[in-house]
């Protein structure tokens, strides 16, 4: 089968920082199931591991931690999917990637796609969507239903996947105004349209910014990129006794400048149930689940922000390229091979 991974860790615009190859169709065991991958979408992480994790001498890493697709084989263990299903999720850090055109993956982690979407705008959502929905719900702890909530959730990066997704979960399942953060007008409007309640330019100063739309007290931050360059100045506009929850990895980061208010730290990654296999693994199957019903209802809609043609080493590294640089909006997803 085909498939798109490294062997060195390279700068992106090294001619081997990405290579196709072919490689044997795995066989699924236990709780597995084979996909038929029709898409991927390109996530931060994807560039972080090919940076910082060098595949042992003489094997080939494939990345990649979004897919849809349809199942094609199943584990003997396995009992929610069976072949011909359409299905949608987000792999786990510790296996090989969706970049391929077959990929072994528990299902446990696996989710029905969206009927009204195609592969496409379907593997924009999984990575960003568990993210959004667990920084918010299980690490913020916002309230879901549409009563009045009387706080703000700020969004540190609102047109990135995570944030393009957290700014629709919060408007329309929560009672919280939504502040999302955003240097350029392409990209401010693009958290408006999601239905962000305001955005503001996190290159200048935002406490000053947040004062004028006298907005309720920001009470929960979700700080989605460049959490070093932003959190003293967080800290100092965040209401006493908030939340602030991160997923990206600050290089420095004193929590000491929340003590005095008492504001609590979650850090946020969606690779944590995967990984230590807990016994709520399932629960992101039913997360996701739950994502594609709110689809199918309108309630929520795909992050797909550009498509770079079909999964290729040459597309997947304008992809990494482009994310490396942060002037991404949306998701990048690619299909086909």
């Amino acid at each position: 089968m085909k498939a798109v991974g490294y062997r060195k860790s390279l700068p992106i615009d090294a001619s081997e920082a990405l290579i196709d190859f072919e490689t044997e169709r795995p066989e699924p065991k236990g709780r597995d199931i084979r996909v038929a991958v029709k898409a991927i979408s390109a996530n931060p992480v994807d560039y972080k591991v090919r940076k910082r994790a060098a595949p042992p001498q003489g094997e080939t890493k494939v990345l990649g931690y979004d897919a849809a697709g349809v199942v094609d084989a199943v584990g003997p263990e396995v009992t929610l999917f069976r072949p011909g299903d359409e299905v949608f999720y987000a792999g786990s850090i510790l296996r090989q990637g969706t970049n391929s055109e077959f990929h072994l993956v528990d299902e446990r982690i696996v989710g029905a796609k969206p009927k009204s979407l195609p592969f496409a705008e379907a593997a924009a959502l999984p990575l960003t969507s568990i993210t959004a929905w667990e920084l918010l719900f299980d690490r913020l702890g916002a309230v879901p239903g549409k009563s009045v909530d009387p706080r703000t959730l700020l969004i540190v990066g609102g047109a990135g996947g995570v944030g393009s997704i957290l700014i629709q979960l919060a408007r329309r399942l929560t009672g919280l105004t939504v502040v999302a953060t955003a240097s350029r007008a392409e990209s401010q409007k693009w958290c408006l349209d999601l239905g962000a309640d305001a955005v503001v330019d996190h290159s200048k100063p935002m406490k000053e910014q947040i004062e004028k739309l006298k907005v309720r007290p920001v009470a929960l931050v979700a700080s989605l990129t460049n959490t070093d360059q932003h959190y003293n100045a967080i800290a100092e506009l965040m209401a006493p006794q908030g939340k602030y929850g991160l997923i990206d990895d600050p290089p420095e980061f004193n929590v000491g400048v929340f003590k005095g208010k008492a504001i609590s730290i979650h850090w946020e990654s969606m690779f944590t149930r995967s990984s230590f296999q807990t016994e709520d693994m399932i629960g992101q199957h039913r997360l996701l689940n739950d994502v594609a019903d709110l689809i199918d209802k309108g309630v929520l809609r795909t992050t797909l922000g550009e498509r770079f043609g079909t999964i290729n080493a040459a597309n997947l590294k304008r992809a990494h390229a482009l994310l490396e640089s942060g002037k991404s909006r949306g998701k990048i997803v690619l299909e086909g091979w």
